[in-house]
């Protein structure tokens, strides 16, 4: 049987809603591709190098290497999360508000699906720093290593904003459709523009009106999200609608780096005087809407790639294990060079040298196969935990005092994950006792008000099926989406 379907109502316009009657593996086709290239492109960038002393040390290949910055437009690849994570929550949001659900309770849902595992990652690492501290490893390693276990947190804040501010976002959608990502984009290009027009040093005032690109930039892509689930980019023209944003988005985007002040790279860069991404810059809108012009035109000739039945357990077998794999993919990094690094039985050509680049082939397949069993060795946590989901999930329709808790636990928790996202588990290789305090007090807030409406779920998604879970679920779009088990 083809369980790969395509969807089977078209949108009805700005206001409407599509009630897809089956799942669209395509949707979870992108975030599978969109993980694997974050998990590739990691372990890509990370080379280690071993000094006479014994010391290793792990060069910024974007800074040594400049010419590599060329290879972030590839794997930046970070808008397909979002415009996924739009379709999915979507139709997620519009069936349980349906059905009775209130804002609070349904964020309140999605938000412990993806903190869980989360904090029980975090909760690992920060207990090997406030171990490895008093034992003595240098402040500098413990930094550097605690630096890396946290390099894929910028997502998690941004994420959880733009959950919280869906029910109002989807509103705007079912108001005024398209234009919405329309007038968000002119907004942020315009304070992308601001930015780099002030130049460094930049001031606080700089800073915090660039933050608002967090939301704008990335908001956009969520909002187009909407408007695909709704068809709203793939009736009436929809391949030249997608070749206008390919081709448009990639023209603005040459013009800005190229005669533009933007730079290539599409990942921070130390020493850079502007960055695409810290905050989101103009250009990385432009490429956003190109990469969204190409994934829309391309659907078709994938969807039918996706009939295959080895097509589809690939998916399946990288979605099902999604936040294992985002959460854990540096683990095996540290593995590794503690048993060929440090060893001394890796070689060791120089740093960008051809044969440096040979050898990036058997260090991925090594990673890859250590964080298989990385994975594998998971399976019984990341049970226990979906067993933990399931006893304190909130309410789909919590009210009053428990939804405040939902709304405070979720604050302490996109502070928390911003301050590890920007400074790593072990700033100047202190343990970050304020970070761990607001972590753990944050998911502990969202799981404490189980009760406090009169609905459970709602949504007909079960199981933690946020992220195109391959469990079983009986949502339609690929829903419900984030990250199959979790994000």
């Amino acid at each position: 049987m083809v369980a790969t379907t395509r969807l089977t109502c078209k949108g009805v316009g700005a206001g409407g809603s599509m009630r897809g009657m089956s799942r669209d593996r395509y949707v979870d086709f992108l975030r599978a591709w969109a993980i694997l290239l974050v998990v590739l492109g990691h372990w890509l960038i990370t080379g280690l190098v071993r000094h006479p002393d014994g010391t290793l040390t792990a060069p910024e290949m974007l800074l040594a290497l400049p010419w590599t910055q060329w290879l972030t437009l590839g794997f930046q690849i970070m808008p397909l999360f979002f415009l996924a994570g739009g379709h999915a929550a979507g139709g997620s949001w519009a069936r349980s508000r349906d059905a009775g659900a209130t804002a609070a309770g349904w964020v309140g849902q999605r938000a412990v699906r993806l903190l869980l595992p989360t904090a029980a990652y975090s909760g690992l690492v920060l207990l090997a720093v406030g171990v490895c501290g008093p034992l003595g490893v240098d402040r500098a390693t413990l930094a550097l290593v605690g630096w890396a276990m946290a390099m894929q947190f910028w997502f998690l804040p941004v994420y959880l904003l733009i959950s919280v501010l869906t029910p109002a976002l989807y509103a705007l959608h079912r108001r005024w459709g398209l234009r919405v990502p329309v007038v968000m984009g002119v907004v942020g290009f315009g304070v992308g523009a601001f930015v780099a027009a002030a130049g460094p040093p930049r001031s606080g005032l700089v800073e915090a009106v660039g933050a608002v690109n967090y939301l704008l930039v990335w908001g956009v892509v969520y909002q187009l999200g909407f408007c695909w689930r709704d068809g709203l980019l793939t009736t009436g023209g929809g391949r030249r609608t997608a070749a206008a944003m390919a081709v448009g988005g990639g023209a603005v985007f040459a013009a800005l780096v190229g005669p533009g002040p933007f730079p290539v790279s599409l990942i921070l860069v130390t020493g850079q005087d502007l960055s695409n991404t810290d905050p989101p810059s103009a250009a990385l809108l432009a490429w956003a809407v190109a990469q969204v012009g190409v994934a829309l035109w391309i659907a078709p000739a994938v969807r039918r790639a996706l009939e295959r039945d080895r097509a589809q357990r690939a998916v399946r077998a990288l979605g099902s294990g999604s936040m294992a794999l985002y959460l854990w993919h540096m683990l095996p990094v540290l593995i590794v060079a503690a048993a060929f690094y440090l060893t001394g039985l890796a070689p060791e050509p120089g740093y960008g040298s051809a044969g440096w680049w040979v050898l990036r082939v058997p260090w991925l397949l090594v990673l890859g196969a250590v964080l298989a069993g990385v994975v594998r060795a998971l399976r019984p946590l990341e049970r226990r935990l979906a067993s933990v989901e399931r006893a304190v999930r909130p309410d789909a329709g919590l009210r009053g005092a428990a939804a405040w808790r939902v709304w405070a636990g979720l604050g302490a928790s996109v502070w928390a994950l911003a301050c590890f996202a920007g400074h790593g588990f072990a700033p100047g290789g202190a343990f970050p006792v304020l970070a761990a305090l607001g972590l753990g007090a944050g998911t502990a807030l969202l799981a404490l008000p189980r009760r406090g409406g009169d609905l459970h779920d709602v949504d007909g998604t079960k199981d933690g099926d946020d992220l195109g879970d391959e469990r079983g679920s009986a949502g339609a779009d690929g829903d419900d989406g984030e990250w199959q088990r979790a994000v």
